[in-house]
């Protein structure tokens, strides 16, 4: 089983990547050579370095960090999709993120990258019946990262969280793939229901800084969301929405709205 493991890390081109700015990182910044060392180098694949990074920034007096890496390895070991899910996000954020020129960025030093991968073993263990489990991690990603995702809520792959400040995402909220929202982003209710109340992002929609989506309603694919708008209703696939109440303005301009990055108003 050690040799399969091996053999699949040589031929893992993501992988390999990363190993070598890790290491141009070491040359051209020898202080940083403790950390290229402990979260990346030191380790077999991507995997075992997000499993380790998930444990060093949410152990705390209350968990420690030995335990809460043995939850993340058993959870990458038990469900594939999760590492899947972490190299689309990490391609997301190397193509549409302009400040993001390294695949070590987003792993090392960018906290929305951090914070999805969190919620993600968060959302696995609500999955199998660990809902205290998984509340406490969602508590500890909130208190590092400011990013707050219910681990019931539904999340894609290829998600990017730009600058990833005061994220706020709902029980019942559903993202598609390839979707990307900025900072000051609510997926939220509107009241004290329990039942399904919270939105529903269709795949390929950019969502602006500080936009409120609320409610159970949907947001259609390739969609734009206006930076500082408040979405009370439906958005139709391919549109542009912007205001408080938002209203239509016109189309999404492209077909891939999330991977333009475009906020521009036309």
């Amino acid at each position: 089983m050690a040799e399969t493991k091996r053999r699949l890390t040589e031929v893992d081109p993501v992988w390999k990547r990363i190993c070598a700015e890790a290491e141009e990182a070491v040359v051209c910044e020898p202080l940083l050579g403790g950390l290229m060392h402990s979260s990346l180098l030191h380790h077999d694949g991507l995997n075992d370095a997000l499993a380790y990074r998930f444990a060093l920034k949410l152990s705390s007096g209350e968990m420690s960090e030995q335990l809460l890496r043995e939850i993340a390895d058993a959870a990458y070991a038990d469900a594939p999709e999760l590492g899947q899910a972490a190299r689309a996000d990490l391609t997301a954020v190397v193509e549409r993120d302009p400040a993001c020129h390294r695949y070590i960025q987003p792993i090392l030093f960018f906290k929305g990258f951090q914070a999805l991968q969190a919620y993600r073993i968060g959302h696995y263990l609500w999955g199998h019946g660990r809902q205290d489990m998984a509340y406490f991690v969602q508590m500890r990603v909130s208190e590092m990262f400011g990013v707050d995702v219910h681990p019931a809520a539904r999340l894609g792959q290829g998600i990017m969280i730009d600058h990833a400040h005061s994220i706020v995402i709902g029980e019942t909220a559903v993202v598609g793939d390839n979707v990307s929202m900025l900072h000051s982003v609510t997926l939220g209710g509107t009241g004290k229901e329990e039942e399904d109340r919270h939105p529903k992002i269709g795949d390929g929609v950019l969502i602006g800084a500080g936009a409120k989506v609320l409610g159970n309603i949907s947001v259609g694919c390739c969609s734009r969301i206006a930076a500082g708008s408040v979405v009370l209703q439906d958005v139709p696939p391919g549109s542009t929405v912007a205001g408080v109440p938002a209203k239509i303005v016109g189309e999404a301009g492209c077909a891939q709205p999330s991977a333009m990055m475009d906020h521009r108003l036309r």
